[in-house]
């Protein structure tokens, strides 16, 4: 029997529900990367040819999740239309016998189920999860937030699923960050997850989580990494959870309130490579990675990069070099 067998069918023994449904929140206002997103999501900004957000359904669906609802703000509906059928197009392409960009066209409107439900206001990440109850129901779900994910050679997401149904609880994903880039990001304190986990990965047992500390209070350098996997009471204690950092409803608050009434949560601490699209450096950095990766373009683009980096001071050479390594999940982050 294959490991993911076994893992299957010890969930299965649990007599709980994997999660088959995946939320993506995607209707903040994007003001990093203003004035481009004034008129274009995020999300549907390019990395080569193919946006963010695409990549992250991808992500979904190879963990066998067909179901994804976007919840979207005002003036981002051009992302459900990313993942419609366009009739007229295709007809073009077949007509020229171009197979390929058609194949690359028929891909997003093939890759999953796209529901979309409007956030009116983005009062934060907590909030926007809220909306999703009437679809999600009384099943567990994973949330994948809308600027960031992981290499498809080095899966995150079937762990966590795997993770949920044996637990019942909350699971995260954490990945190790500079100690003075945890006012960024959500932080835990940790200890040792129980044996009978420890198969899965590298599983932790969470005991506490704060949102954006500064150095000084952070209880760790692990911060949690766009993903979870979640239990449908995380509706109940959103609806529970008051505004906190930023003056917003903080997912992460609604997490620890479930965890200080008795919610298992757990974590896998992901040491692959992880692509962040939330500012313009790891954007850039992000688009330089995949290009180089590309088998039609990888080759040709490296060697241009190779040259317009050497032209370049040597001083800026090795910190556009160090910086490319980071954004690849390499020894410098």
């Amino acid at each position: 029997m294959s490991e993911h067998s076994a893992n299957s069918s010890a969930a299965a023994a649990t007599g709980r529900a994997r999660a088959v449904k995946a939320v993506i929140p995607a209707a903040g206002l994007a003001t990093r990367f203003l004035p481009a997103t004034k008129a274009v999501p995020k999300e549907l900004l390019p990395v080569v040819d193919r946006p963010v957000l695409q990549y992250i359904v991808e992500e979904a669906t190879q963990a066998g999740i067909g179901d994804v609802l976007l919840v979207t703000g005002r003036g981002k509906t051009a992302m459900v239309d990313y993942f419609d059928q366009r009739p007229d197009l295709e007809a073009k392409l077949e007509e020229k016998g171009d197979t390929a960009r058609l194949a690359a066209v028929r891909r997003p409107s093939e890759l999953a189920e796209i529901y979309t439900c409007r956030q009116p206001q983005a009062l934060g990440l907590g909030h926007a999860v809220g909306y999703a109850e009437s679809h999600v129901g009384d099943q567990p779900f994973a949330v994948l937030l809308g600027d960031e994910f992981v290499n498809l050679s080095e899966p995150l997401l079937p762990a966590m699923l795997e993770l949920q149904a044996r637990t019942g609880g909350v699971v995260l994903a954490f990945f190790e960050v500079d100690p003075a880039e945890t006012k960024r990001y959500g932080i835990a304190s940790v200890e040792p997850a129980e044996a009978e986990l420890t198969d899965i990965g590298e599983v932790v047992r969470v005991t506490g989580l704060v949102e954006k500390p500064t150095p000084e209070e952070a209880p760790s350098n692990l911060a949690v990494l766009g993903r979870y996997v979640l239990p449908s009471k995380i509706f109940d204690a959103i609806r529970r959870t008051k505004p906190g950092s930023g003056g917003e409803i903080q997912l992460t608050d609604a997490m620890e309130l479930l965890r200080t009434e008795g919610t298992p949560v757990h974590a896998i601490v992901y040491r692959g490579i992880r692509y962040d699209t939330g500012m313009p450096l790891g954007y850039l950095q992000t688009v330089v990675q995949i290009a180089c990766e590309r088998e039609d373009l990888g080759a040709a683009f490296r060697a241009w990069l190779t040259d317009f980096v050497n032209a370049g001071d040597e001083t800026v050479t090795s910190a556009i070099l160090n910086g490319a390594r980071g954004a690849s999940g390499g020894p410098s982050t």
